[in-house]
């Protein structure tokens, strides 16, 4: 079975999605179709057959943060010892040769990446460009705008 790296912070997060899908949109949802169910003929119930749609995302999105939680394998940073070398989940600060713009970016695992928290997915080309190279390295990244050349200023483990 395989697993997918996934930091800490991330793990909380799909967590706590799930507890609450489980205690309060689930519950809602069954209430929407007990009360769908009152108004009588289900055939031509629109209210029904929207709950019911809803319960089946529900359950769809239950059962997918289940399985990701259950093959995950969480990767706290923080306890790792920084040798300066990019991994997953640390933070890296990156210098655009030439352009002089700095920014610092978090790889992390596929379901966190988000680009505007500068969160960058452990499988995007970014990423891959870096793991493995150390502070002070030049790498030059294929990205689908083309070719960027980027120095590594810090690598941090937060």
């Amino acid at each position: 079975m395989n697993q997918y790296p996934m930091t800490v912070h991330g793990a909380e997060a799909l967590r706590k999605e799930l507890g609450h899908l489980k205690t309060v949109k689930r519950p809602e949802i069954v209430a929407a179709i007990a009360e769908a169910r009152e108004h009588g003929d289900l055939k031509e119930n629109a209210e029904y057959h929207a709950a019911r749609e809803e319960q089946g995302f529900c359950e769809g999105r239950i059962q997918d943060i289940e399985g990701k939680l259950g093959n995950a394998q969480i990767i706290d940073v923080a306890k790792i010892p920084n040798t300066s070398k990019v991994i997953f989940g640390v933070t890296v600060t990156l210098l655009n040769i030439d352009t002089d713009a700095e920014v610092i970016y978090q790889i992390v695992g596929d379901d966190e990446a988000d680009i505007k928290q500068n969160r960058i997915s452990v499988n995007s080309p970014i990423a891959r460009g870096l793991i493995g190279k150390t502070v002070d390295s030049e790498v030059e990244i294929k990205t689908p705008g083309g070719t960027v050349e980027y120095e590594i200023i810090a690598v941090e483990h937060k």
